[in-house]
């Protein structure tokens, strides 16, 4: 139940707006975006929830206005030294704020680009594995896995003080290790030492006899220091002994024990993890090889010399060379061409197979392959799944022996020329490593893959960090598995005391850090998942966690929808998360649609009424009691249910026809046979990380474009698909930008703008001035501005800050040139009409129907608000996903269309939800089929069919649990999702 908000006592203060309260945060006249000069009052320590319809200013209120002038004060309060590294932010367009506190923002664009950085870096946890390997860790040599530990001389001779009395002994110092030749001069060196026995290869000889090594033979040799007997009085003998013999050997001595091996004895070796039985070398003695120990002081393996430098946290650090594997560099990964991305259709002729090649003048490399196939024995006409393995490889990476290039050219009649044939991926390495245009390097990035390091295995290390353990784990040991399983690794440690004692504050961090992790929702990540992979709303909860375990108070934290791409089983989890911080004594700012969240709240503020223009203003603000009275708030309507979204009362029956997956086993999916029936509405569900995104981002759609366009590989991880004949176009619709620069707008993007300037061009005043299309156009010289390129702000570029835009002097951000915009169409220049809205743009070009059409499905997809020109990179995630929607919608329908949507309601109210299922339904109506990923409920309850994944994340994921029709799923106990659906279907 929501904490009532208590009454707080007021403070008289001397400033400008008389008395305000200590515990509140007080607005005034905040006009940035289409904020239309708010005031408001927030309470303090309190979780407030912003909502509101998409963009009617609930991100300007929180992220623009209150956590921008709690940044801009906090930069302020650093010396200006510091200030120099930061910048200089632009105070928010807002009269006042008082009350503000050190803000922090935890949004869905935080996630790090940076392939270093992990899920373990971000949230420290694999700082404090560093520092605990670093400090408590043990060594072992990586080759035999033996225990490395330096010894003193005093431990040495205790160890060997415990053999049994009469145990006979030899103390050698190793001086060759498997080396070949004759070794003449070390042996006559030894002798001139005063040394008069070695043993070689397990021999023990006189240094006296001429001993012929053969040459070509590997040997080991080690000089006899001294033969002892164990008894009471010889530890002064013995000290001595192992000194020379450690000054000689770099350090290394080895104990031969010699005569039979007693129970004693056997005891007292086993417990030694130095203790080895010799190999016999080059089989040239036959003698039984007696037990032995052997001693370092040094931190190397003493029987395979691997060397050790001291422990520290940064031997485990990938981002150091201390520690990153010297042939990825810590990456883990090596970019590189792909064969399966050169030649996406085996099936084709190879002249047309290989991608690269194929897609520009290729009569060079036309003749290198028929030169080629004229000298291994194949046509250029042959298909490449025709060719043998070894006329594949030759292609590939190239001929060892020069061959002839047929070339002749009619201009110096020259018949070709002698030379070696590259290969494929050499040829495409080269241009890569050393083009100078960034589109060449571009186009070849796409047959770039990344490849797990085949020294590290990807795991990032060096050997000898990766064979460092604390108790029975490496270090990778815990960070490849599961969080949850991570935590129980921690928790099953095997320590001595001293590690315990070493690791006990390390330890403590690790395991609640981990408990965080687990308490957002997070389990099924791993800590050596790159930070790029993450989705926003996991990217955000992870951020989260970080702050809960830093335990600050008095702090304003600021978050963007954090219940995105949560299902509805984590939602609970995540609350009780915010409820924590909040309890902490922090005050939690949270821009949210997610019902239990609103009414989770102590404080709600609902701006709109609508979107854009017609919003910015408070509709109403207090408890959920409040929020459900107001009757001009579309919050309150859907959340009384005065407005609902209504559950279809019939199942579409589909075209008959279906897509069928088989055993698909990519991640963590597990061997899955999946049919997703055409002609509907279907919904794809599933707890977080249960692999739905790679069942159809990485599996289905590169199987659709392979079949439609042959430049796509299938993907390995499928069996091979049924029913794609009944598809001609796979349309992927996500919340990505539409454009990365302010060039790229909703105009330009659904093709509106075409029509606009041939409108413009068709005017009386540019037939008089002789203007075609193209100088309406921005993106062309002609009617542009040139100071700014056509953009309307100049970009300055900030080294390691991002860019800005800075408005253009000359055309103050109208983009065209002063002749262009003197034409006029209903009295508004092409520059006007980028500044409408799309609803100003409709009433405008009503009786224009190749413009009309294509605006009212931006209207109808509740864009309405939105400037026809207003750029791109301002847009957010699901304005983005839905001028994609109406850009489909405008298109004629084939029938035959399947749209594959990434959870389209992020980002959307209930009305905007409730307007997105008309789409849908519409996209569906017209004969197409719409696969959805998808947490909404109101979504998952209004498709047609549901494909349920799970029943958990990660590892334990990957399963179909239900299928069927939502009524089908809410039937089977055991899917998360039907539970859910039981009850907003009222089961």
């Amino acid at each position: 139940m929501p904490k009532p908000v208590p009454t707080y006592p007021t403070q008289t203060t001397d400033n400008l707006n008389g008395q305000h309260s200590t515990n509140t945060i007080r607005i005034r006249g905040a006009r940035q975006h289409n904020l239309k000069n708010i005031d408001l009052e927030l309470p303090r320590d309190r979780l407030i929830v912003f909502t509101g319809v998409s963009g009617s200013g609930k991100s300007s209120l929180a992220f623009d206005t209150i956590f921008a002038e709690g940044q801009r004060r906090y930069i302020e309060s650093l010396s200006a030294y510091a200030r120099q590294f930061l910048g200089q932010l632009d105070k928010p367009d807002v009269d006042a704020i008082e009350g503000l506190s050190p803000a922090i923002s935890i949004d869905q664009k935080s996630t790090s680009h940076n392939p270093r950085s992990t899920v373990g870096t971000v949230t420290e946890i694999y700082d404090y594995l560093r520092l605990l390997f670093g400090r408590a860790g043990e060594p072992h040599c990586p080759v035999c896995d033996r225990n490395i530990a330096p010894q003193t001389i005093d431990q040495m001779c205790d160890r060997l003080m415990e053999l049994p009395d009469s145990t006979k002994f030899h103390i050698l110092a190793p001086v060759v290790r498997g080396k070949k030749g004759t070794h003449k001069k070390l042996l006559s060196s030894l002798a001139s030492e005063g040394f008069v026995r070695v043993r070689v290869d397990g021999e023990v000889r006189e240094l006296s006899d001429s001993i012929e090594l053969v040459k070509s033979y590997t040997h080991n040799i080690e000089v006899l220091v001294d033969r002892l007997v164990k008894k009471p009085g010889i530890e002064e003998r013995l000290t001595d002994s192992l000194t020379t013999c450690l000054r000689r050997s770099d350090g290394i001595a080895v104990i031969e024990v010699l005569g039979d091996t007693s129970a004693e004895l056997a005891e007292v070796l086993a417990d030694s993890n130095y203790l080895r039985t010799p190999a016999k070398n080059n089989g040239n003695s036959s003698k039984p090889t007696n037990p032995e120990i052997t001693f370092s002081e040094n931190f190397a393996c003493p029987e395979h010399g691997a060397v050790m430098e001291e422990l520290s946290p940064r031997l485990f650090s990938f981002n150091s060379p201390y520690g990153a594997c010297p042939n990825c560099h810590g990456l883990g990964n090596l970019r590189t061409f792909s064969p399966d991305l050169i030649i996406p259709d085996p099936s084709q002729p190879l002249y047309a197979a290989i991608a690269p090649w194929s897609e520009r003048d290729n009569s060079h490399y036309l003749s290198l392959l028929f030169s080629v196939g004229q000298v291994y024995g194949f046509e250029i006409q042959t298909p490449w799944n025709q060719l043998t393995p070894e006329q594949q490889k030759v292609l590939l990476y190239g001929s060892p022996e020069k061959i002839f290039v047929n070339a002749e050219s009619a201009y110096s009649g020259e018949k070709g020329y002698h030379r070696k044939y590259p290969g494929i991926i050499p040829t495409l390495e080269r241009q890569y490593q050393e083009s100078s245009s960034e589109n060449h390097k571009q186009k070849l990035e796409l047959y770039l893959i990344d490849q797990p390091c085949p020294v590290c295995n990807g795991k990032r290390l060096k050997p000898e960090s990766l064979s460092v353990r604390l108790g029975q784990y490496r270090i990778t040991d815990l960070t490849e598995v599961s969080i949850g399983e991570c935590l129980q690794r921690v928790n099953q440690l095997q320590l001595s005391p001293r590690q315990a004692q070493i690791g006990e504050l390390a330890l403590k961090e690790i395991k609640s850090r981990l408990q965080f992790l687990l308490d957002v929702g997070l389990d099924y990540l791993t800590l050596d998942r790159p930070a790029m992979s993450l989705s926003g709303g996991e990217a955000q909860r992870i951020r989260l966690a970080t702050q809960i375990g830093a335990g600050l108070t008095g702090v304003l934290y600021v978050l963007d929808e954090p219940s995105i791409g949560l299902h509805q089983r984590d939602n609970g989890r995540l609350l009780k998360t915010l409820l924590q911080l909040r309890d902490l004594g922090n005050t939690l700012i949270v821009v949210e649609h997610d019902e239990e969240t609103i009414r989770t709240a102590d404080h709600i503020v609902d701006i709109g009424p609508a979107a854009g223009v017609h919003g910015g203003e408070i509709v109403v603000q207090g408890d959920v009691a409040k929020l459900l009275e107001a009757t001009d708030s579309l919050t309150s309507a859907y959340l009384s249910g005065r407005r609902v979204i209504e559950t279809p009362t019939e199942r579409r029956k589909g075209n008959g026809r279906s897509l069928v997956l088989q055993d698909a086993h990519r991640n963590n999916l597990k061997h899955l046979d999946v049919e997703i029936p055409l002609g509907k509405l279907v919904c794809v569900t599933g707890v977080s990380g249960s692999g739905k995104s790679t069942l159809v981002n990485e599996l289905l759609y590169p199987a659709l474009q392979h079949h439609l366009t042959h430049k796509t590989p299938f993907p390995k991880q499928l069996g091979k698909p049924k029913g794609f004949s009944a598809i001609d176009k796979a349309i992927v619709i996500d919340q990505s930008p539409i454009g990365r620069t302010p060039r790229s707008n909703p105009a330009t993007y659904t093709g509106v703008f075409n029509g606009i300037r041939e409108l413009f061009a068709q005017t009386i005043e540019a037939k008089a001035r002789g203007y075609k299309q193209g100088q309406f156009s921005f993106n062309v010289k002609g009617g542009r501005c040139e100071a700014c390129g056509g953009q309307g702000v100049n970009v300055i570029e900030m080294n390691f800050l991002p860019d800005v835009y800075v408005q253009c002097d000359v055309c103050k951000g109208a983009r065209y040139n002063r002749e262009t915009l003197q034409v006029k169409y209903k009295g508004h220049s092409i520059a006007d009409v980028l500044n409408m809205t799309v609803e100003e743009g409709l009433a405008t070009f009503a009786n224009i129907p190749k413009v009309a059409n294509k605006l009212q499905t931006l209207v109808d997809v509740g864009l309405g608000y939105i400037h026809l020109g207003q750029p791109a990179p301002t847009l957010s995630g699901g304005e983005a996903q839905r001028v994609k929607l109406a850009s489909e919608l405008s298109r004629r329908a084939t029938g035959k269309t399947i749209y594959l949507i990434d959870e389209p309601t992020t980002g959307l109210s209930f009305y905007d939800v409730h307007h997105l299922l008309n789409i849908l339904q519409r996209l569906v109506d017209k004969g197409n089929s719409v696969l959805v990923i998808e947490h909404n409920l109101d979504v998952i309850r209004c498709a047609d069919w549901v494909i349920d994944l799970g029943p958990e994340g990660g590892d334990k994921g990957g399963e179909i649990i239900a299928k069927g029709t939502p009524e089908e799923v809410a039937k089977n106990p055991k899917s998360y999702t039907g539970h859910y659906l039981r009850q907003v279907l009222g089961g």
